[in-house]
């Protein structure tokens, strides 16, 4: 019984560790977002369309499908040269919770 404790709190413990080490940059742009289906997404009313490669990265850091994302997620995004959306980060409450440096 006591090892189960152990380990659970070892991995509570890891994973709270590995949120302080996303690096979400200053410049990523907020928003609400929500999936329109494949390779589409709409970022506060606008429909918007996925890079390839795209990477959608959810509070704890993992990699989710785009279909995944919870509507209305709240989230800091970058765009790639072509104006597609490269890069999502899924804010978690705390992370909604702080100002945001770009205003």
């Amino acid at each position: 019984m006591i090892r189960v404790t152990l380990f659970c709190l070892f991995c509570a413990l890891s994973s709270a560790a590995w949120g302080q080490f996303r690096s979400i940059p200053v410049e990523a742009k907020r928003g609400e977002i929500r999936s329109l289906g494949n390779m589409d997404v709409e970022i506060d009313g606008k429909a918007m369309r996925l890079s390839p490669g795209a990477q959608i990265r959810d509070a704890g850091n993992m990699i989710v499908l785009p279909t995944a994302v919870p509507a209305g997620a709240k989230v800091k995004y970058q765009l790639d040269p072509q104006n597609l959306v490269n890069r999502v980060w899924i804010l978690s409450p705390q992370e909604v919770a702080q100002p945001d440096p770009r205003r």
